[in-house]
């Protein structure tokens, strides 16, 4: 009976602390609806990080927090858009709407913004092209880079760079696809370009290349520090696979 009045006593106390620091309601249905998982949640996502202050429990708090309300950032960063107005809130808007897979007012946005000075923007471009390209449209995607180019002769972006190799790929220009991988490969910062190159040798049926590359990955993944082959471990994975092929 003691511990009923006290997990009541707690998620109270919980829920006054959620409404007086103006936390997100949505933990107000948590608290009462999870009796025992609620409460330890909203202690690990609200007052841990407060209280330790390291990146560590800041990350996790993040993550816990994307994993109960995966759509705050999202109506965020639309209540600047339509607040604001301004170029730097609609990419944000615009590059929120690809993560979560809604291509087409994603690139209604980055539409919204390309007047005035931001008439070729090439960031704003390049959020086009990435949402064209998440929607299934690797043409399109490919011609909005080429003019981004062409309007933008100085812009350079590893992962814009990644994404017109990807786009060549996707339309079936294979052989402009494997000089832009191979450009691209050894100086992107990650293995990713790198693994896509090897994965599309490998494809094309010539093994020893992709080996060949695929090996230079995990050789250079050996050197580096921790942090980045738990950064690029799926990539390195793919490395791994096509060595043992």
């Amino acid at each position: 009976m003691w511990i009923g009045i006290l997990s009541i006593a707690i998620q109270a106390l919980l829920v006054v602390h959620c409404i007086k620091t103006g936390r997100n309601t949505i933990w107000i249905w948590v608290l009462v609806l999870l009796p025992v998982a609620g409460p330890v949640a909203y202690c690990a996502v609200e007052l841990l990080p407060e209280l330790l202050g390291g990146r560590t429990a800041k990350r996790a708090a993040r993550s816990m927090k994307k994993v109960l309300d995966p759509h705050a950032d999202l109506r965020r960063y639309e209540s600047e858009a339509r607040i604001g107005g301004n170029v730097a809130s609609f990419q944000r808007y615009g590059e929120e709407l690809t993560r979560q897979g809604r291509y087409d007012e994603a690139i209604e946005q980055y539409r919204r913004a390309l007047t005035g000075l931001y008439e070729h923007d090439p960031n704003l471009m390049l959020g086009i092209a990435f949402a064209q390209f998440g929607k299934g449209e690797p043409g399109a995607a490919r011609q909005t880079l080429d003019d981004l180019i062409r309007l933008n002769p100085d812009f350079r972006s590893p992962q814009g760079h990644l994404l017109y190799a990807r786009s060549l790929e996707g339309e079936g220009n294979i052989e402009k696809a494997l000089e832009e991988y191979k450009v691209i490969a050894y100086s992107f910062p990650g293995a990713e370009a790198a693994a896509r190159y090897a994965q599309l040798l490998m494809a094309q049926g010539q093994r020893d290349e992709a080996k060949k590359v695929a090996q230079e990955m995990l050789e250079q993944a050996r050197i580096a520090p921790a942090h980045y082959r738990r950064a690029q471990k799926e990539w390195l994975e793919v490395a791994e696979r096509i060595v043992d092929r």
